[in-house]
Protein backbone atom coordinates (compact mmCIF):
# COMPACT_ATOMS: atom_id res chain seq x y z
CA UNK A 1 0.00 0.00 0.00
CA UNK A 2 1.29 3.47 -0.91
CA UNK A 3 1.25 5.54 2.29
CA UNK A 4 0.19 9.16 2.68
CA UNK A 5 1.02 11.79 5.28
CA UNK A 6 -1.58 14.55 5.64
CA UNK A 7 -0.11 17.63 7.30
CA UNK A 8 -3.33 19.22 8.54
CA UNK A 9 -6.57 17.87 10.05
CA UNK A 10 -8.74 19.57 12.68
CA UNK A 11 -9.89 16.34 14.30
CA UNK A 12 -10.37 17.60 17.86
CA UNK A 13 -12.14 20.74 16.63
CA UNK A 14 -14.68 18.50 14.87
CA UNK A 15 -15.03 16.22 17.88
CA UNK A 16 -15.77 19.09 20.26
CA UNK A 17 -17.70 21.41 17.93
CA UNK A 18 -19.95 18.90 16.18
CA UNK A 19 -19.64 15.74 18.27
CA UNK A 20 -18.18 13.85 15.33
CA UNK A 21 -16.63 10.47 16.19
CA UNK A 22 -13.37 9.94 14.28
CA UNK A 23 -13.82 6.16 14.60
CA UNK A 24 -16.76 6.39 12.19
CA UNK A 25 -16.33 6.60 8.44
CA UNK A 26 -17.18 9.84 6.70
CA UNK A 27 -20.18 8.09 5.13
CA UNK A 28 -21.46 7.02 8.57
CA UNK A 29 -21.10 10.55 9.92
CA UNK A 30 -22.96 11.96 6.92
CA UNK A 31 -25.78 9.46 7.35
CA UNK A 32 -26.12 10.15 11.08
CA UNK A 33 -26.17 13.90 10.60
CA UNK A 34 -28.68 13.59 7.77
CA UNK A 35 -30.96 11.28 9.77
CA UNK A 36 -30.89 13.71 12.68
CA UNK A 37 -32.00 16.47 10.34
CA UNK A 38 -28.82 18.38 11.13
CA UNK A 39 -27.34 20.38 8.31
CA UNK A 40 -23.71 20.66 9.30
CA UNK A 41 -22.62 24.25 8.64
CA UNK A 42 -19.30 23.22 7.17
CA UNK A 43 -20.74 20.57 4.85
CA UNK A 44 -20.65 16.81 4.64
CA UNK A 45 -17.86 15.04 6.50
CA UNK A 46 -14.60 14.02 4.86
CA UNK A 47 -12.72 12.36 7.74
CA UNK A 48 -12.96 9.05 9.57
CA UNK A 49 -10.58 6.32 10.69
CA UNK A 50 -11.93 3.75 8.17
CA UNK A 51 -11.31 6.25 5.36
CA UNK A 52 -7.77 6.92 6.55
CA UNK A 53 -7.13 3.18 6.46
CA UNK A 54 -8.72 2.69 3.05
CA UNK A 55 -6.59 5.48 1.60
CA UNK A 56 -3.33 4.60 3.34
CA UNK A 57 -3.25 7.88 5.29
CA UNK A 58 -0.90 6.69 8.02
CA UNK A 59 0.05 9.97 9.72
CA UNK A 60 -1.66 13.31 10.14
CA UNK A 61 -0.73 16.54 11.84
CA UNK A 62 -3.68 16.88 14.22
CA UNK A 63 -4.41 20.43 15.30
CA UNK A 64 -5.30 22.26 18.47
CA UNK A 65 -7.15 25.24 17.02
CA UNK A 66 -9.24 27.91 18.70
CA UNK A 67 -10.81 30.96 17.11
CA UNK A 68 -10.38 34.56 18.29
CA UNK A 69 -13.75 36.09 19.17
CA UNK A 70 -13.20 38.96 16.72
CA UNK A 71 -13.21 36.42 13.87
CA UNK A 72 -16.26 34.50 15.07
CA UNK A 73 -19.12 34.63 12.56
CA UNK A 74 -21.59 32.00 13.80
CA UNK A 75 -23.07 30.83 17.11
CA UNK A 76 -21.89 27.27 16.45
CA UNK A 77 -18.25 28.40 16.59
CA UNK A 78 -18.05 27.54 20.28
CA UNK A 79 -14.27 27.08 20.47
CA UNK A 80 -13.60 30.81 20.45
CA UNK A 81 -11.67 32.96 22.89
CA UNK A 82 -11.55 36.50 24.18
CA UNK A 83 -8.17 36.30 25.91
CA UNK A 84 -5.14 34.05 26.35
CA UNK A 85 -6.55 32.33 29.44
CA UNK A 86 -9.69 31.28 27.57
CA UNK A 87 -7.65 30.19 24.54
CA UNK A 88 -5.52 28.08 26.87
CA UNK A 89 -8.53 26.33 28.40
CA UNK A 90 -10.10 25.54 25.03
CA UNK A 91 -6.85 24.22 23.56
CA UNK A 92 -6.31 22.06 26.64
CA UNK A 93 -9.74 20.52 26.02
CA UNK A 94 -8.58 19.58 22.53
CA UNK A 95 -5.33 18.13 23.83
CA UNK A 96 -7.31 16.05 26.30
CA UNK A 97 -9.61 14.90 23.48
CA UNK A 98 -6.60 13.52 21.59
CA UNK A 99 -5.26 11.85 24.70
CA UNK A 100 -8.65 10.18 25.33
CA UNK A 101 -8.85 9.09 21.71
CA UNK A 102 -5.46 7.40 21.92
CA UNK A 103 -6.28 5.86 25.31
CA UNK A 104 -9.72 4.54 24.36
CA UNK A 105 -8.95 3.55 20.76
CA UNK A 106 -5.27 2.69 20.89
CA UNK A 107 -5.81 0.04 18.25
CA UNK A 108 -6.62 2.81 15.78
CA UNK A 109 -4.91 6.03 16.95
CA UNK A 110 -1.62 6.86 18.60
CA UNK A 111 0.11 10.13 19.43
CA UNK A 112 3.44 10.48 17.68
CA UNK A 113 5.86 12.19 20.03
CA UNK A 114 9.15 10.69 18.86
CA UNK A 115 10.90 9.06 15.94
CA UNK A 116 10.57 5.73 17.70
CA UNK A 117 6.78 6.18 17.92
CA UNK A 118 6.64 7.25 14.28
CA UNK A 119 8.50 4.16 13.07
CA UNK A 120 6.49 1.84 15.29
CA UNK A 121 3.29 3.27 13.88
CA UNK A 122 4.47 2.97 10.30
CA UNK A 123 5.23 -0.71 10.85
CA UNK A 124 1.54 -1.32 11.57
CA UNK A 125 0.84 -0.36 7.95
CA UNK A 126 2.97 -3.16 6.53
CA UNK A 127 1.14 -5.77 4.48
CA UNK A 128 -1.47 -5.31 1.79
CA UNK A 129 -3.93 -4.79 3.29
CA UNK A 130 -2.38 -3.97 6.69
CA UNK A 131 -3.77 -6.06 9.53
CA UNK A 132 -3.99 -3.51 12.35
CA UNK A 133 -2.96 -0.05 11.09
CA UNK A 134 -2.76 2.83 13.57
CA UNK A 135 -3.20 6.44 12.52
CA UNK A 136 -0.35 8.54 13.91
CA UNK A 137 -1.29 11.95 15.33
CA UNK A 138 1.46 14.58 15.39
CA UNK A 139 0.00 17.33 17.55
CA UNK A 140 0.12 20.88 16.15
CA UNK A 141 -0.96 24.11 17.84
CA UNK A 142 -2.52 26.33 15.14
CA UNK A 143 -2.49 29.90 16.44
CA UNK A 144 -0.35 30.26 19.55
CA UNK A 145 -2.50 32.53 21.73
CA UNK A 146 -3.24 29.43 23.85
CA UNK A 147 0.42 29.51 24.93
CA UNK A 148 0.03 32.13 27.63
CA UNK A 149 3.72 32.94 27.72
CA UNK A 150 6.75 31.52 25.86
CA UNK A 151 7.99 29.70 28.96
CA UNK A 152 4.79 27.60 28.80
CA UNK A 153 5.90 25.82 25.61
CA UNK A 154 7.51 23.16 27.77
CA UNK A 155 4.17 22.26 29.34
CA UNK A 156 2.61 21.73 25.91
CA UNK A 157 5.57 19.60 24.84
CA UNK A 158 5.12 17.44 27.92
CA UNK A 159 1.49 16.99 26.83
CA UNK A 160 2.55 15.72 23.40
CA UNK A 161 2.64 18.83 21.19
CA UNK A 162 5.48 18.75 18.66
CA UNK A 163 4.59 21.61 16.27
CA UNK A 164 3.52 25.22 16.85
CA UNK A 165 2.10 27.62 14.26
CA UNK A 166 2.35 31.09 15.85
CA UNK A 167 -0.51 32.55 13.80
CA UNK A 168 -3.96 31.81 12.40
CA UNK A 169 -5.27 35.33 12.41
CA UNK A 170 -2.91 37.75 14.08
CA UNK A 171 -1.84 36.70 17.57
CA UNK A 172 0.20 38.21 20.39
CA UNK A 173 3.15 36.57 18.69
CA UNK A 174 2.78 37.24 14.97
CA UNK A 175 0.84 38.89 12.20
CA UNK A 176 -1.46 36.42 10.50
CA UNK A 177 -4.05 35.85 7.79
CA UNK A 178 -5.99 39.06 7.03
CA UNK A 179 -4.08 40.75 9.86
CA UNK A 180 -0.62 41.62 8.53
CA UNK A 181 2.25 42.42 10.82
CA UNK A 182 5.66 41.35 12.07
CA UNK A 183 6.82 39.02 14.78
CA UNK A 184 6.38 40.72 18.13
CA UNK A 185 9.03 40.73 20.86
CA UNK A 186 7.01 37.97 22.53
CA UNK A 187 6.94 36.11 19.20
CA UNK A 188 10.70 36.17 19.00
CA UNK A 189 10.90 34.77 22.52
CA UNK A 190 8.39 32.09 21.55
CA UNK A 191 10.53 30.98 18.59
CA UNK A 192 13.62 30.92 20.77
CA UNK A 193 11.91 28.72 23.35
CA UNK A 194 10.57 26.42 20.63
CA UNK A 195 14.08 26.05 19.23
CA UNK A 196 15.48 25.28 22.68
CA UNK A 197 12.93 22.46 23.10
CA UNK A 198 13.15 21.10 19.55
CA UNK A 199 9.57 22.10 18.64
CA UNK A 200 8.87 22.35 14.90
CA UNK A 201 7.60 25.60 13.37
CA UNK A 202 4.54 25.76 11.10
CA UNK A 203 4.64 28.93 8.98
CA UNK A 204 1.15 28.57 7.46
CA UNK A 205 -1.08 31.57 8.27
CA UNK A 206 1.89 33.75 9.27
CA UNK A 207 1.84 37.19 7.65
CA UNK A 208 4.54 37.63 5.02
CA UNK A 209 6.63 40.01 7.11
CA UNK A 210 6.54 37.64 10.09
CA UNK A 211 7.20 34.66 7.81
CA UNK A 212 10.54 36.03 6.62
CA UNK A 213 11.49 37.20 10.10
CA UNK A 214 10.82 33.70 11.43
CA UNK A 215 12.98 32.13 8.72
CA UNK A 216 15.83 34.43 9.70
CA UNK A 217 15.50 33.67 13.41
CA UNK A 218 14.40 30.05 13.79
CA UNK A 219 17.17 27.42 13.45
CA UNK A 220 15.00 24.32 13.75
CA UNK A 221 12.72 22.22 11.53
CA UNK A 222 10.06 24.26 9.77
CA UNK A 223 7.41 24.03 7.06
CA UNK A 224 4.06 25.40 5.90
CA UNK A 225 1.55 22.65 6.68
CA UNK A 226 -1.33 23.84 4.50
CA UNK A 227 -0.69 26.67 2.03
CA UNK A 228 -0.84 26.96 -1.76
CA UNK A 229 1.14 28.96 -4.36
CA UNK A 230 -0.19 32.50 -4.50
CA UNK A 231 0.78 32.88 -8.16
CA UNK A 232 -2.00 30.50 -9.24
CA UNK A 233 -4.75 32.24 -7.31
CA UNK A 234 -5.66 35.50 -9.00
CA UNK A 235 -9.00 36.55 -7.57
CA UNK A 236 -8.51 34.87 -4.20
CA UNK A 237 -10.34 36.74 -1.42
CA UNK A 238 -7.42 36.05 0.96
CA UNK A 239 -4.20 36.36 -1.07
CA UNK A 240 -2.09 36.61 2.09
CA UNK A 241 -3.26 33.10 3.01
CA UNK A 242 -1.02 31.73 0.24
CA UNK A 243 2.73 31.81 -0.39
CA UNK A 244 4.48 33.99 -2.94
CA UNK A 245 7.25 32.58 -5.12
CA UNK A 246 9.81 34.32 -2.89
CA UNK A 247 8.28 32.71 0.19
CA UNK A 248 8.30 29.25 -1.43
CA UNK A 249 11.93 29.60 -2.48
CA UNK A 250 12.94 30.78 0.98
CA UNK A 251 11.03 27.92 2.59
CA UNK A 252 12.82 25.39 0.39
CA UNK A 253 16.20 27.00 1.14
CA UNK A 254 15.54 26.02 4.77
CA UNK A 255 14.59 22.48 3.65
CA UNK A 256 10.94 23.21 4.40
CA UNK A 257 7.86 21.75 2.73
CA UNK A 258 4.66 23.30 1.41
CA UNK A 259 1.49 21.25 2.05
CA UNK A 260 -0.99 21.73 -0.80
CA UNK A 261 -4.62 22.18 0.29
CA UNK A 262 -7.19 20.42 -1.98
CA UNK A 263 -9.89 23.01 -1.26
CA UNK A 264 -11.53 24.55 -4.32
CA UNK A 265 -11.18 28.15 -3.15
CA UNK A 266 -7.44 27.52 -2.71
CA UNK A 267 -7.07 25.77 -6.07
CA UNK A 268 -8.96 28.05 -8.46
CA UNK A 269 -9.01 31.80 -7.90
CA UNK A 270 -12.55 33.16 -7.79
CA UNK A 271 -14.22 29.75 -7.36
CA UNK A 272 -17.61 29.90 -5.62
CA UNK A 273 -19.81 27.06 -4.35
CA UNK A 274 -22.37 28.02 -7.00
CA UNK A 275 -19.80 26.97 -9.63
CA UNK A 276 -20.11 23.38 -8.43
CA UNK A 277 -17.49 20.77 -7.65
CA UNK A 278 -17.16 19.84 -11.31
CA UNK A 279 -15.47 23.18 -11.99
CA UNK A 280 -12.37 21.97 -10.12
CA UNK A 281 -10.75 18.60 -10.90
CA UNK A 282 -7.75 16.65 -9.68
CA UNK A 283 -5.76 18.36 -12.40
CA UNK A 284 -5.97 21.59 -10.39
CA UNK A 285 -4.23 19.87 -7.46
CA UNK A 286 -1.57 18.54 -9.84
CA UNK A 287 -1.12 22.05 -11.22
CA UNK A 288 -0.36 23.46 -7.75
CA UNK A 289 2.03 20.63 -6.92
CA UNK A 290 3.74 20.94 -10.30
CA UNK A 291 4.08 24.70 -9.91
CA UNK A 292 6.13 24.21 -6.74
CA UNK A 293 8.20 21.45 -8.34
CA UNK A 294 8.96 23.55 -11.44
CA UNK A 295 9.74 26.64 -9.36
CA UNK A 296 12.22 24.73 -7.20
CA UNK A 297 13.53 22.25 -9.76
CA UNK A 298 12.59 19.07 -7.91
CA UNK A 299 9.82 17.33 -5.95
CA UNK A 300 11.51 17.49 -2.54
CA UNK A 301 9.62 20.40 -0.99
CA UNK A 302 5.93 19.76 -1.55
CA UNK A 303 3.36 17.49 0.07
CA UNK A 304 -0.30 17.48 1.09
CA UNK A 305 -2.03 19.34 3.93
CA UNK A 306 -5.70 18.65 3.32
CA UNK A 307 -7.36 20.74 6.06
CA UNK A 308 -10.38 18.49 5.37
CA UNK A 309 -13.36 19.25 7.64
CA UNK A 310 -11.57 22.44 8.64
CA UNK A 311 -14.34 24.84 7.64
CA UNK A 312 -15.39 23.10 4.42
CA UNK A 313 -16.82 19.74 3.41
CA UNK A 314 -17.61 17.52 0.45
CA UNK A 315 -19.28 20.21 -1.65
CA UNK A 316 -16.10 22.32 -1.70
CA UNK A 317 -13.42 19.82 -2.72
CA UNK A 318 -12.51 18.78 -6.27
CA UNK A 319 -14.61 16.40 -8.30
CA UNK A 320 -13.00 12.97 -8.00
CA UNK A 321 -12.52 13.16 -4.24
CA UNK A 322 -15.14 11.88 -1.78
CA UNK A 323 -13.23 11.62 1.50
CA UNK A 324 -9.73 11.49 2.96
CA UNK A 325 -9.47 7.99 1.46
CA UNK A 326 -9.24 9.51 -2.00
CA UNK A 327 -6.06 11.51 -1.51
CA UNK A 328 -4.42 8.48 -3.13
CA UNK A 329 -6.02 9.48 -6.43
CA UNK A 330 -3.77 12.54 -6.42
CA UNK A 331 -0.84 10.16 -6.79
CA UNK A 332 -2.48 8.53 -9.79
CA UNK A 333 -3.13 11.93 -11.34
CA UNK A 334 0.52 12.89 -10.84
CA UNK A 335 1.65 9.71 -12.57
CA UNK A 336 -0.68 10.39 -15.49
CA UNK A 337 0.97 13.80 -15.73
CA UNK A 338 4.39 12.19 -16.11
CA UNK A 339 5.67 12.10 -12.53
CA UNK A 340 7.87 9.12 -11.72
CA UNK A 341 6.77 6.78 -8.89
CA UNK A 342 9.65 7.86 -6.63
CA UNK A 343 8.63 11.51 -6.88
CA UNK A 344 4.97 10.64 -6.29
CA UNK A 345 5.94 8.71 -3.15
CA UNK A 346 7.97 11.72 -1.98
CA UNK A 347 5.04 14.08 -2.50
CA UNK A 348 2.47 11.82 -0.83
CA UNK A 349 4.56 10.83 2.20
CA UNK A 350 8.33 10.77 1.82
CA UNK A 351 8.93 14.50 2.13
CA UNK A 352 6.86 14.78 5.29
CA UNK A 353 8.48 11.67 6.75
CA UNK A 354 11.88 13.25 6.13
CA UNK A 355 10.75 16.33 8.05
CA UNK A 356 9.38 14.26 10.94
CA UNK A 357 12.50 12.12 11.20
CA UNK A 358 14.51 15.30 11.33
CA UNK A 359 12.30 17.24 13.73
CA UNK A 360 11.00 14.67 16.22
CA UNK A 361 13.05 13.67 19.28
CA UNK A 362 14.57 10.21 19.08
CA UNK A 363 12.47 8.73 21.86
Amino acid sequence: MRLIVDAHEDLAWNMLTFGRDPMRSAAETRALESAAGAVNPQGEALLGYPDHVRGGVAVTFATLHVLPERRKLHDWETLSYADAAQAHRLARRQLEAYQRLADEHGEAFHIVGSRAALEAGLRTWEGDPPVAPRLGLVLLIEGADCIRQPAEVEMWVEGGVRIVGPAWAGTRYSGGTREPGPLTDEGRRLLDRMADLGVMLDLSHMAEQAFFQALDRFPGTLFASHSNPRALLDGSPVPDRHLSDAMIRALAAHDGILGIVPYNRFLKGGWLPADGRQAVTLDFIVRHIDYVCQLLGDASHVGLGSDFDGGFGLDQIPAGLDSIADLRFIGEALERSGYQPADVDAILSGNWLRILRQGLPES
